[in-house]
């Protein structure tokens, strides 16, 4: 496509704090940034000062000022981040005092609750009394078996203002899944409800509660939140672990204390998916999650104290973390827990115009089953607060912004977005100053140094670059220093970015290893009881040393973005060429019969040969007619190469509890490997369909 879906007119880009941002950079440090292109790299190259102008625009409380901004060794993940600093995280979330609405939680049987900025600040000065008096102190864990509702948030706010630990898991985690995340933290307090509801269905967690409680060692007390209708029944537990009532733990009022704390201090512990065995623990810090939050939901999605933010998740997706970060802007969010299809397709449609949203963050797959459904919210809501779409999840198929600019609105901002557990962050996102591009992610983040790599740990656009791109980077490089564009660094490398390209002519494949290659204050501090930190940088910088290899499978464009292509341990390799899963998924979904899809690579004669399961609408049969059309459609559209050896109709695919769906376990089961803990599965009991099936054996 040669034109842009969206572009932003003149007076909406000069409205954003993206371009007061740029504005402000130049005016502090005597430059003359004219596009986001120069501003992301002066905020790479400058990291130091660009992290500097982020604490200073979003007016940063530090207690105690840093001794500099930056301590940087020689590689990552070698580095300290405004070492002598110190500051609190929720207090941040909590700056706000007046009558504004900061929460509304709505849940699936249509149940309302709002609190105000000031009302929530008195229910966590409620709860800190009450986990002050149990002895929480900086460093403890406090872990939430929780709904996404506004209990949820006023605990990790109570939680964070202590200095304490804050970890969670979703109700709908198996009772293995909690224990293998919770049981390796050892929290000092678990706040759990006493049930939920889902897709029409009440749900009582007493008995998973029961299994879990005597395998958490060290717990000292149970918070149970009377929740989904179930009532609570705190004497069930009280043989294992002292057990009180939310009303009892919480009574608003007065005002929160904060704790002054480090700025490498930690925050959260999030868990990798858990498909390949124990999940992983990630600490991250208050400091770097504060800053690169700031900048995300500032700059990047461009909330304003005005907008009401939605993201549909649940409390076990880092997508929660981010969210509650929407608070530190001064906005209103718009909490909702229970099924996004109950009592029908159109639920959360029905949200955007009841809460006025005017960011709306969901899933790919979630936009793709609407559209399946036949969902056009252009015809039946209006929609007229809705500024921003933000998906992420998985990557958002081309025909997938087609959807949303064709059936839900023209002039919006649609901004697919790619980060992770990892960094609880973006790597690359929405940027309301630019154009959105078919099938692209806008722009890398601010600050984060985002390539694509060969497998010789090359940048593929400069190791496949013509000469001219050589000169075209030499002649950026003089016009930069002629602009200042670098500040006091005058002998940097040559920035080489797609846009270049573009300019003297380069369009070749660019497909590679998503790799981050200097430090960001996002990073994690490491994993739980990883005490030489051997297994965290095992996970990221083993593949190139001193670089953080993200492990996604990625592209960049011609526009300055990115294509993400699924992950790199997905990738599919028949005859030695690497295809990814995503650019099958894509097509696949045209096919209308076809509601999801997954595709493995299967070993077979010393070779691998792609082979495609797919879920089809009630009633259809895959026969050699739907198999031509699949096929046909994949090879016109892609490669003879993505082209399935083997398409075969399964009843149900798995997904992990975030909704993703797992290759990795498939490609286990099909090979007669194990997989080592379904527990982080939604629905294990979908692996039983990919065992032993005759069509695999010839």
């Amino acid at each position: 496509m040669n034109q842009p879906l969206w572009t932003p007119s003149a007076e909406r880009v000069a409205a954003t704090r993206m371009d007061a941002f740029r504005h402000a950079v130049n005016t502090q440090h005597g430059l003359q940034l004219t596009d986001y292109a120069e501003l992301h790299a002066w905020s790479i190259e400058q990291r130091a000062r660009f992290w500097q102008a982020i604490a200073d625009y979003f007016a940063v409380g530090f207690h105690t000022q840093a001794d500099k901004v930056l301590e940087e060794g020689p590689q990552m993940p070698d580095a300290r981040w405004f070492p002598g600093a110190t500051l609190n995280f929720a207090e941040h979330l909590l700056r706000r005092r007046d009558d504004h609405p900061a929460l509304v939680a709505v849940s699936e049987d249509g149940r309302r609750e709002q609190l105000s900025y000031r009302e929530l600040a008195a229910h966590v000065a409620g709860l800190q009394r009450h986990l002050q008096a149990l002895g929480v102190q900086p460093g403890d864990r406090v872990a939430a078996l929780m709904p996404n509702t506004w209990q949820t948030i006023v605990g990790m706010l109570a939680t964070a203002s202590l200095g304490a630990i804050w970890s969670s898991c979703s109700p709908d985690f198996g009772t293995q899944g909690v224990i293998d995340r919770f049981g390796q933290i050892r929290p000092k307090v678990l706040i759990a409800c006493s049930g939920y509801r889902y897709a029409g269905k009440q749900l009582d967690l007493s008995a998973k509660l029961v299994e879990i409680l005597p395998q958490l060692d060290g717990l000292q007390q149970l918070i149970l939140v009377p929740y989904g209708g179930i009532t609570a029944r705190s004497t069930e537990f009280e043989s294992v672990v002292s057990t009180v009532n939310w009303d009892v733990a919480c009574q608003p009022g007065g005002e929160p204390q904060f704790t002054s704390l480090p700025f490498a201090h930690p925050l959260y512990i999030l868990y990798s998916s858990g498909t390949t065995g124990v999940p992983k623990c990630i600490v991250h810090g208050a400091g770097g999650t504060l800053l690169q939050h700031l900048k995300e939901h500032g700059l990047h999605t461009d909330l304003h104290p005005e907008d009401t933010l939605f993201y549909f998740t649940t409390c076990g997706w880092m997508m929660w973390n981010w969210l509650a970060s929407g608070l530190a802007l001064g906005a209103t969010l718009v909490l909702y827990d229970g099924s996004p299809f109950h009592p029908a397709p159109e639920r959360l449609i029905d949200l955007i115009d009841a809460e006025n949203i005017s960011i709306f963050g969901t899933s790919a797959k979630y936009l793709a089953a609407l559209e399946k459904a036949g969902v056009e919210p252009n015809r039946s809501h209006h929609l007229s607060r809705l500024k921003t779409v933000l998906s992420t999840g998985s990557p958002l198929a081309h025909e997938g912004f087609d959807y949303v600019y064709r059936c839900f609105k023209a002039d919006l901002c649609l901004s697919s977005i790619s980060g992770g557990t990892d960094i609880v962050s973006c790597f690359a996102l929405g940027n309301p100053t630019l154009p959105v591009w078919r099938g692209e992610l806008q722009s890398k983040g601010l600050g984060m140094a985002v390539e694509v790599w060969d497998d010789e740990g090359q940048p593929i656009s400069s190791s496949r670059s013509l000469k001219s791109v050589g000169e075209a980077g030499s002649a950026r490089q003089k016009q930069a220093k002629k602009r200042n564009l670098r500040g006091v660094n005058e002998h940097s490398e040559p920035v080489f970015n797609a846009a270049m390209a573009t300019q003297v002519g380069f369009r070749g494949p660019t497909k590679g290893e998503l790799v981050c290659t200097h430090h960001f204050p996002s990073m994690p501090l490491g994993f739980w009881d990883d005490e030489d930190g051997s297994r965290f940088r095992a996970a990221y910088f083993e593949r190139f040393p001193g670089v953080w290899a993200h492990g996604d499978y990625a592209e960049e464009t011609a526009h300055g973005g990115l294509i993400i292509h699924g992950r790199s341990d997905a990738v599919l390799n028949p005859g030695g060429v690497r295809i990814g899963t995503a650019e099958i998924y894509r097509q696949v979904e045209k096919v209308e019969a076809v509601l999801e899809s997954l595709a493995i690579g299967q070993q077979w004669h010393d070779d691998v040969r792609v082979v495609l399961f797919v879920r089809l609408r009630d009633g259809v049969l895959l026969d050699d007619d739907l198999s031509a059309e699949i096929r046909q459609v994949i090879r016109s559209n892609a490669t003879p190469r993505h082209v399935p050896a083997k398409i075969i109709a399964v009843a149900d695919i798995p997904r992990t509890l975030s909704g993703k769906i797992v290759e990795l376990a498939v490609r286990n089961v099909v090979h007669g490997q194990p997989v080592k803990n379904t527990d982080a599965l939604a629905n294990p009991e979908a692996l039983e369909l990919f065992k032993n099936l005759p069509a695999l054996a010839d």
